[in-house]
């Protein structure tokens, strides 16, 4: 929870990235305090998010680089009986520094619920930036192919993924049949969500040194997928380790993947057979539920 040289650490990661030209820097979730929530010093930290967030709008100003900044937990105190409140959310800063739009997650891995907070019904929103329009998801969300289609449906065209999935996120079960599990779950699922949602994924999950512990509990294997190449990013893609890879997005890919699938042509048709939160009947739905 060494929150000030993680960020140090974050910032020079972001520097050494526009330094080579990128347009866009994405960190992991929980890269400035880990995931902690039983320490005792971990929600004095969290109130320290607002901090932070300056940090990195002031980062992106200077090196004119847009940063999505991982995830920050933010402390902000209630007077309900549930005390503090906790919650997970996701910036999209543009390269002047300024915040365009923000994502609280929703879909919460079973043991966060205990700690945080999730946007439960509000929708899934696309920010409009300079690279396009970008959905922002975080870690779980990913399990849940609905959220996609959420953005996609309003045009998203990159989905960014601030994420700390580990490979000891297994149960002891499942590691027993296949201690590269978890590991599967993430190369198969992005794989599948780029292809069948014609978008191109940007997935930054936490990596860490080279660990003695077996299996490492790392799993990293950050990258960008796209439709017909798949994995994207040499220096990450297959990797537990903490680094970085700098990737060049073709987005022709994706207006050629949907001439190929017509996936976001079929949704958008008046007679669509599936219903998703982005039609009206489904939002009276859930009203009547509530």
């Amino acid at each position: 929870m060494q929150i000030e040289s993680n960020y140090a650490k974050a910032a020079q990661f972001v520097e050494e990235a526009a330094s080579r030209g990128a347009q866009l820097a994405v960190l992991p979730e929980y890269h400035l305090t880990n995931w902690v929530p039983e320490d005792p010093k971990f929600v004095d930290l969290c109130a320290q998010w607002e901090l932070y967030l300056n940090k990195y709008r002031a980062l992106a100003k200077a090196n004119n680089i847009c940063i999505v900044p991982g995830t920050l937990v933010e402390l902000h105190e209630t007077a309900t009986e549930e005390g503090n409140k906790l919650i997970n959310v996701a910036y999209f800063i543009d390269n002047n520094g300024e915040i365009l739009g923000s994502y609280q997650k929703k879909n919460i891995w079973h043991p966060e619920r205990p700690h945080l907070s999730s946007s439960t019904f509000d929708l899934h929103s696309v920010i409009e930036t300079p690279l396009g329009p970008v959905g922002l998801l975080i870690c779980w969300d990913l399990a849940f192919p609905e959220a996609f289609r959420e953005l996609i449906a309003q045009g998203a065209k990159l989905i960014i993924i601030p994420t700390f999935w580990t490979i000891t996120d297994c149960s002891p079960y499942g590691l027993k049949l296949n201690p590269r599990s978890e590991a599967l779950f993430l190369e198969s699922t992005l794989t599948a969500r780029t292809f069948e949602n014609t978008c191109a994924v940007i997935f930054a999950n936490a990596g860490g040194p080279r660990s003695v512990v077996k299996p490492n509990p790392y799993a990293g294997l950050s990258r960008v997928t796209v439709p017909f190449l798949g994995a994207l990013g040499d220096e990450t893609k297959n990797s537990a380790e903490e680094g970085m890879s700098i990737v060049d997005i073709d987005m022709e890919i994706l207006e050629e993947a949907e001439k190929q699938y017509k996936v976001r042509q079929d949704i958008a048709q008046s007679d669509w057979h599936y219903d998703y939160r982005h039609t009206s009947g489904f939002q009276g739905v859930v009203k009547e539920k509530l």
